[in-house]
This record gives structure tokens, C-alpha cells and sequence, in this order.
């Protein structure tokens, strides 16, 4: 089913999911409604799985329409140019978190080997695997940002996964905060598995909706970022998800500083100003309590083939 809204004098088509991906069920119960509020400040529904309880964005713009809601300059992820003092405070994190990220897969591999970053962005993350001596292969869907990536690098970054189909396998495979994007759950963790060698490891890294941070916000959480986000994983939700497919879950890693982030963009969807004091209070909050809970802002899902 699918209807249309206009945005920006563009119509959009949304589209209705029928089936639950993790569990199939197909029905839905009222989850939250959210505002987009970084392009089209439009409503959106998230609906839960009434089974499993899985949480997606529904109804969605479909794969024609989703690009309209990505034209922001508040938009970091594919842009290395967008400026204001929290997107400054995103690249400092970044360039933290870029190493812990390639100290990780180094000791996952016991050492180098071929990586695969999906959803590259502009490169940042392969370019500190490639001064870490790993092979490095992208795919990155925004043609912009691919061919950032491809100049910075010069290597194989293509457009979809389909491209690098009949590839060597990767020893790692990195999506950072890019499955939530994904429209089609099923077919790209089964593209996954074909990509990923046998001993290799795939890391997940997705917001958390059942954190501390997702409870105290609310509809003003800035992880939901609808309709850019059409999945809002759990971990009761994630892992069944890849289970379903052929993968088991080996660990699952926090992301601390993801709390500070989310919350101050959350404060400013709140209250119309952002409040650092604030953000840094919730951020430490929500940290303490994952160190109880494990259901941190956001995290790091580690699996392998089962």
C-alpha cells in the first residue's frame, strides 16, 4: 500500500510494511509518533511488532522518496563540511572513536586482513584501516560521498552490495550506524553472510531505543531521526533478527559517547535551545545506568556465522 505527501513541492510516496522482519507476524500496534526535525518537520508513526515487540518506522518513504529527507547541512554523516558546535563536537568524538574502532578489528582478526566498511560515508573509517595496513573495499550508496571516498582512498568503493557479489571474503564487515537506513533487513544480512568468511566477524553498530536516553526523551529522542531511520533496534530485537539468518551474536560492545551526542541534539528538539549541562548530565546517566542494564545509547553488535 502506499499514498503521498508532499514535501518541499515533491511528492513523496509512502509505503506501508505488511510483515515484521524479524518474526513475520503482521500486525502492529501504536509504538510513538515523531517529528523529523531536521528537513520536512513532518509526523511520523513507529509501530512495534505486537509478537516480538521489533520497532519500525511504518508508514515510510519508499526507496524514490527517502533521498528528499537526507538534503540537510545539519547532516553529518555524508558531509565533511557541515559546521555549527555540535557537528564540530561529532568530529572530535569521531576521530576518538575512529581509533577505538580500528584497535577493535585488529583484535578480532588477530592482526590485518580485509575489511569492508558499508556506508562509508566519506572514507573516514577506511582511511584509518588503511594506515593500519588493512585492505580496504566501501560501498556507499550516495554518489557525493562515494566520490569523496574514492579520491581520499583510491580503492574499490562501490554503490550497493550487489556490485561487490562474487568478491574475495572479508574477514570484517563494518556498518557504523547504517542498518537502521536499510529498507530491506532479510536480503542485505543474507548479502552479508555470502560476503563474510567463515571465521570473520560482522560488526553492527545501531541506536539503542530501549536505553535510558530513548526512555527520558521520548518522541523528542534524536536516535529515532525519523523517517532516515526506518528500524529502531533493541537488543531483544537484533539479535532474533540475524539468529533468523544464519548468524550468532559473540558479543555486544557500548558506545559511550553516543549518549553526550543524542542527548544534546535531543535537548534542542526539546526545548528549542540546546542545553550542554543537561545533555552532559542525561549522557552520564545513561551511561551508569547501561553499566547496569547493558542498554546503552547505543551499541556495538558483534556476530559470526553460527
Amino acid at each position: 500500500m502506499a499514498f503521498f505527501v508532499f514535501i518541499h513541492f515533491l511528492v513523496v510516496v509512502l509505503e506501508t510494511v505488511k510483515e515484521c522482519p524479524v518474526c513475520g507476524n503482521d500486525t502492529f500496534i501504536p509504538f510513538l509518533i515523531c517529528k523529523d526535525y531536521l528537513v520536512s518537520q513532518q509526523d511520523f508513526s513507529i509501530q512495534q511488532c505486537q509478537k516480538c515487540g521489533f520497532r519500525l518506522t511504518n508508514p515510510r518513504p519508499d526507496v524514490n522518496s527517502i533521498g528528499s529527507y537526507y538534503k540537510s547541512e545539519q547532516y553529518v554523516s555524508h558531509n565533511d563540511e557541515s559546521s555549527g558546535l555540535i557537528n564540530t563536537a561529532y568530529r572530535l568524538v569521531r576521530n576518538y572513536t575512529l581509533r577505538s574502532k580500528l584497535n577493535l578489528i585488529n583484535e578480532l582478526n588477530g592482526g590485518k586482513g580485509r575489511v569492508l566498511d558499508v556506508g562509508c560515508g566519506t572514507g573516514a573509517f577506511l582511511e584509518s584501516c588503511r594506515a593500519g595496513e588493512w585492505q580496504v573495499t566501501g560501498m556507499e550508496p550516495d554518489a557525493d560521498a562515494r566520490a569523496i571516498a574514492k579520491k581520499k582512498l583510491q580503492a574499490d568503493i562501490q554503490p550497493n552490495l550487489d556490485a561487490l557479489a562474487g568478491a574475495a571474503p572479508f574477514d570484517i564487515i563494518t556498518l557504523w550506524h547504517v542498518l537502521e537506513h536499510v529498507p530491506n533487513l532479510s536480503e542485505t544480512i543474507d548479502q552479508l553472510y555470502k560476503l563474510l568468511a567463515d571465521k570473520g566477524t560482522l560488526l553492527i553498530a545501531v541506536p539503542n531505543s530501549d536505553s535510558y536516553d530513548a526512555h527520558f526523551f521520548n518522541q523528542y529522542w534524536a536516535a529515532y531521526d525519523i523517517p532516515r531511520h526506518l528500524h529502531h533496534f533493541t537488543p531483544s530485537t537484533i539479535e532474533p533478527l540475524f539468529k533468523r539468518q544464519g548468524f550468532i551474536l559473540a558479543d555486544k560492545k557500548p558506545m559511550v559517547f553516543d549518549a553526550f551526542y543524542i542527548a544534546m541534539l535531543s535537548t534542542r528538539y526539546q526545548t528549542g535551545k540546546t542545553d550542554y549541562l543537561k545533555s552532559v548530565r542525561i549522557g552520564l546517566a545513561s551511561n551508569t545506568e547501561a553499566r547496569r542494564t547493558g542498554n546503552s545509547s547505543s551499541l556495538i553488535y558483534l556476530f559470526r556465522k553460527a
